[in-house]
């Protein structure tokens, strides 16, 4: 069977569907994973047949913000108004990427002629493009489905209105009225896409570049602190907050400063508290103790499959949901703009990292994904999708 895989090219978008595919292949299948060229790198590591596709999403906000009007200093995503950052994030979600995807996947079907798409459910061009090659398609979930925030809504609107000018009637339902694939645990998804849905569960199972922990993940002496705002919203004045209140702990902490951020912002930080650009977080997460985040879908999925605590710090996209759930399920807390200062972080960490009922919760939801059907036995189910 011939499977094309395809995602905008992003950890947070690509790295969720590497596991299926890599099953897929390993199952016998002819697999292409098409994405955008700047990541195709990513998935050659992984083993995988590539080919571009799309658009970078850097250069699709580039684009975005110029036709906005004139350029001004870069601002990370959370010091934007919203009035000014979502119609400009529906644009590039639901206009131009879309658009390029569609345009390069058209003639690569004619090339590859795929019995099966599988779409991350970010990138509509990947679904618009198999129905009007008339070839079967099923989304990929990246993580927790957002459905009520007013950012989903303009993207969600975005991309209705360019599936209508296709001639393609998708309704609300964004998983293109076919199966979704969807990592996330139930008990934490969003009730209305639970409904409506025609879900397919699969486990989440984290894939990074391979690479070697830190110097002392291996053998900690005291609890380990893994502190991160992903790859795409590096914040220095979060960060250093952050910082100031876990090092005052009896704590080791492990900052992944990721690739915004200057080597150099964030100064010179406290002996138990160790900088690195990038880390290996699956291998990772099962030497932590507790994780504070972004809340971004792949952390926050990684940190339930590893039953963690989780202080998160949203600062936009779909963060702000994933931190409603994480405090719904009962396995970590949040703070928001302005309260995230150093002793709040302090104290909202060490009650983490001390309480049992929190603790207790998270084991429940990792046996929870534990249960969860593996890639292995989602892709031998692929066939019956197509």
């Amino acid at each position: 069977m011939r499977l094309l895989f395809t995602s905008l090219g992003s950890f947070g978008h690509t790295f969720p569907l590497v596991p299926l595919a890599v099953a897929a292949r390993e199952a016998g299948h002819d697999v292409v994973f098409a994405t955008s060229e700047d990541f195709l790198p990513q998935l050659t590591k992984a083993g995988l047949e590539t080919a571009a596709a799309g658009l970078a999403i850097k250069d699709a906000f580039g684009e975005a913000f110029a036709e906005s009007g004139p350029p001004g200093p870069r601002r990370p995503p959370g010091d934007i108004p919203r009035e000014e950052l979502y119609p400009v994030v529906a644009k590039v979600f639901g206009e131009l990427m879309p658009k390029r995807f569609l345009a390069d996947l058209l003639p690569l079907f004619e090339h590859v002629r795929p019995d099966l798409v599988v779409s991350e459910a970010g990138n509509s061009g990947g679904a618009f493009a198999a129905m009007k090659a008339g070839l079967p398609v099923v989304a990929h979930g990246f993580g927790r489905v957002s459905t009520g925030d007013p950012m989903t809504t303009k993207i969600r609107d975005a991309i209705l209105a360019h599936g209508a000018e296709l001639g393609i009637e998708i309704g609300d339902d964004l998983a293109f009225g076919g199966p979704f694939i969807d990592i996330c645990p139930e008990s934490v998804q969003d009730r209305g896409f639970l409904a409506r849905t025609r879900r397919v569960p699969l486990r989440p199972v984290g894939w990074s570049e391979p690479g070697e922990l830190p110097p002392g993940v291996l053998d900690k002496r005291r609890p380990l602190v893994y502190l991160t705002l992903g790859t795409a919203m590096g914040h220095a004045g979060v960060l250093t907050e952050a910082i100031a209140g876990l090092s005052g702990l009896d704590v080791d902490v492990l900052v992944a400063t990721g690739p915004s951020l200057p080597d150099d912002a964030l100064g010179e930080v406290p002996g138990n508290v160790r900088l690195e650009a990038w880390v290996p977080q699956a291998a990772l997460l099962p030497h932590v103790d507790l994780v504070v985040h972004h809340g971004g879908s792949g952390t926050t999925l990684g940190a339930f499959g590893a039953a963690l605590p989780q202080l998160l710090l949203p600062q936009g996209a779909d963060q702000f949901t994933n931190a409603d759930a994480v405090v719904a399920a009962g396995v970590g807390d949040r703070l928001l703009g302005a309260e995230v200062t150093a002793e709040a972080v302090a104290t909202k960490a060490r009650h983490l990292l001390t309480d049992a009922s929190v603790r207790d919760a998270a084991r429940q939801l990792a046996d929870e994904v534990a249960a969860m059907p593996s890639p292995a036995e989602v892709a031998a189910d692929l066939p019956k999708l197509a």
